[in-house]
């Protein structure tokens, strides 16, 4: 008698012998393969433009402004505390409410908002124009 199913789900463990499969030996390593993570960076960014800030905005003064679009750096939008959910949209005891944001002020809690990214790519290997990109894609 022919079996319609011969798969192994469709058998009973008596009915077919296991067969044995040669183990084959593992590669041997010296130790847990290292992760290849991204590395991180501390950045500073204009809160109205976006651009990351030179190194020299390390301290951002009183008088500071953006390089790219011209906006004040001293602001509450640029600060640590700036929070939409606190009262006067602060996380600091402020006596009054900052009525605008985005234009410097000489608050005494403000200090420079920082954070932490991922390095994606590295700047030399950034081609010149999206033409060149993709004539590189096909290259030999």
């Amino acid at each position: 008698m022919s079996q319609k199913y011969r798969q192994d789900g469709y058998l009973g463990t008596s009915d077919r012998p296991k067969e044995s499969r040669p183990s084959q030996p593992r590669p041997s390593r010296e130790g847990p393969r290292s992760p290849r993570m991204p590395g991180f960076h501390e950045v500073r960014r204009c809160a109205m433009c976006g651009v990351q800030l030179a190194k020299s905005f390390s301290e951002i003064e009183f008088s500071s402004h953006c390089p790219k679009c011209g906006a004040d750096l001293h602001s509450c939008k640029n600060c640590v505390f700036f929070n939409p959910a606190k009262r006067f949209e602060c996380s600091e005891p402020i006596p009054e409410r900052i009525a605008v944001k985005d234009v410097k002020n000489d608050c005494q809690y403000f200090e420079g908002r920082t954070a932490v990214e991922k390095i994606t790519t590295s700047g030399s290997q950034r081609p010149e124009d999206a033409r060149d990109a993709f004539e590189n894609l096909f290259k030999k």
